[in-house]
């Protein structure tokens, strides 16, 4: 084992020279040799028949304040070893460019960064606001109108990001419709009621001049984006409209694009990050680390070196297997993102606006665009210098 005759503990240093330190290998490669002593231990072993029982207690406390002190500077600089990452729900509820901030953010530990251990799950917008109704799922990535919708009918929601503040969608049909005349009494496959997808098809019917009670229009919901686009290539409805990044697939397919709903710039507050106001006052920091790394996100997919990585995640998620459409839907998420994501009030209330227009939520003419959002965090991170240090 330990041979103190060896040293001199009057003249040894507390953690040892180099001479000490080679005669401490040594040992530890003897064949009797049990376990290693730490150097600041073995430094006690060789003072302790010279301490006195007050001295030997002083070293022993010291040494735990140093180790007690070492962890608590550990758990200051580098808060995620001192706790277990928090899970969180994060429901998206449509498949489409503006997830792409949520997918990086998982990917490249962005989430983690901020001790969040997300599960990001797809549920269709409406029934996604249902779940958090319900108290099922804290965040969701939905529209203003689910907002609408679920604080008119006793909710209390906030929209505290924006990453899509117009409408931007392809108003797609059949080959055989060549304008507005050919759908008449014809049917048309909306997303699910008063979501954005279902806004989109509302503003291009009116753009093309038509009223589907009027003219003898069918409405269908049709689920999500797979859903609708499957009902179009059966044949089972003439119309309907989709996210550009999925809709040229269709388009490359023959189908024909009556409205470009980009084009037309209307503004309208979609997908953003929605909490319930409650999480805000009772979890804030939980709330403020999503909100971050969400802006993280949308900062990473701007950033030109990233590129391919993006567009590996587009093609992976959106599940695009060609270069050519995997690079169109890259470059319309880069030029549609706002690189600061915040709430469109003037988005909000054309959305209001056009929800009382088609009749689909008649309470929204006593909303306001400030009952739906929440700008504090958007503030903040301004006021702060957060979005500067990210460009």
């Amino acid at each position: 084992m330990f041979d103190r005759g060896k040293y001199d503990s009057s003249s040894c240093p507390p953690f040892g020279g180099a001479q000490d330190k080679l005669q401490r290998a040594s040992r530890l490669s003897g064949e009797n040799q049990q376990h290693w002593i730490p150097p600041v231990e073995e430094w006690l072993i060789f003072h302790r028949a010279a301490m006195t029982g007050a001295e030997k207690s002083g070293a022993w406390q010291m040494i735990l304040f140093i180790v007690l002190l070492g962890h608590i500077l550990i758990a200051s600089v580098f808060p995620s070893f001192a706790a277990e990452p928090t899970k969180v729900m994060l429901a998206h509820g449509a498949i489409s460019n503006n997830v792409a901030p949520l997918w990086i953010a998982k990917e490249q530990g962005i989430f983690k960064k901020y001790s969040l251990d997300v599960d990001l799950v797809f549920i269709i917008a409406g029934r996604a606001m249902q779940a958090m109704l319900a108290g099922q799922v804290p965040v969701g990535m939905v529209g203003g109108t689910h907002v609408l919708n679920a604080n008119t009918g006793g909710g209390d929601f906030a929209m505290i990001l924006g990453v899509e503040n117009r409408l931007d969608y392809l108003f797609v049909a059949k080959p055989a419709i060549k304008g507005g005349e050919d759908l008449k009494g014809n049917k048309v496959a909306i997303g699910t009621p008063a979501g954005s997808a279902s806004m989109a098809a509302y503003v291009a019917l009116d753009h093309l001049g038509l009223v589907p009670r009027r003219d003898n229009i069918v409405l269908l919901g049709i689920g999500g984006v797979p859903e609708r686009m499957g009902a179009l290539r059966a044949g089972s409805v003439d119309a309907t409209s989709l996210s550009p990044e999925i809709g040229q697939v269709v388009v490359s397919e023959g189908y024909r694009v009556l409205v470009d709903l980009g084009k037309e710039n209307v503004p309208f507050q979609s997908s953003g990050i929605v909490v319930a106001r409650s999480l805000i006052k009772t979890n804030p920091q939980l709330v403020e680390n999503v909100a971050k790394a969400t802006v993280e996100g949308v900062a990473f997919v701007h950033r030109p070196a990233n590129k391919e990585i993006v567009m590996k995640s587009l093609g992976r998620n959106l599940r695009l297997d060609r270069a050519d459409r995997i690079e169109k839907a890259y470059q319309g998420l880069v030029a549609e993102l706002p690189k600061m994501p915040c709430p469109s009030m003037e988005g909000v209330a054309s959305m209001l606006k056009l929800m009382v227009q088609h009749g689909l939520n008649a309470k929204a003419a006593q909303v306001k665009a400030e009952d739906l959002v929440d700008m504090s965090y958007c503030k903040r991170f301004e006021s702060g210098g957060f979005f500067r240090s990210l460009y």
